[in-house]
């Protein structure tokens, strides 16, 4: 059973690799077309007047800046359309905000004293106070009883 699991395996390798080559061997291929068809365009050039050679050169330059900017066009389309998908997806996540703190029970506007000092004290612990303590004189009962509770 591992013999035969390992024959798999290397079978299985073998295919892969074999697909690589080919693929590979295609794309050696297809290059060795493009380099034959840009030499045959250089020697083309070659024989051109130097004025002609200018025009063929600023010709393919076109072509090249042509070609990326179609390139760039079709991303910026895209984009554009993902911006779109975006803020779609924002609106409705915002009425679900909405809608889920429309959903909420209101807390009550009036509340206990003790109720009132806690969320203070919940408020200051999202703080990270660093030094010392500045208050007024007249604050400094309320101080220390905050501090006792």
């Amino acid at each position: 059973p591992v013999l035969r699991l390992l024959e798999e395996q290397l079978q299985d390798q073998r295919k892969k690799h074999e697909a690589e080559m080919e693929a590979l061997k295609n794309e050696l291929d297809l290059m060795q077309v493009q380099l034959e068809k840009q030499q045959q365009a250089f020697m083309q050039t070659l024989q051109l007047s130097p004025e002609a050679q200018v025009d063929f050169v600023f010709q393919e330059e076109i072509t090249r800046l042509t070609n990326e900017n179609l390139d760039l066009k079709e991303l910026l389309e895209k984009l554009e359309k993902n911006e779109k998908k975006l803020k779609k997806q924002l609106k409705i996540y915002m009425m679900k905000v909405q809608d889920f703190e429309a959903s909420q029970p209101t807390v009550p506007a009036e509340r206990s004293p003790h109720e009132r000092k806690m969320q203070v004290a919940v408020q200051r612990k999202e703080k990270d106070f660093q030094g010392m303590l500045e208050y007024y004189k007249e604050d400094e009962p309320l101080l220390i009883q905050n501090l006792i509770t």
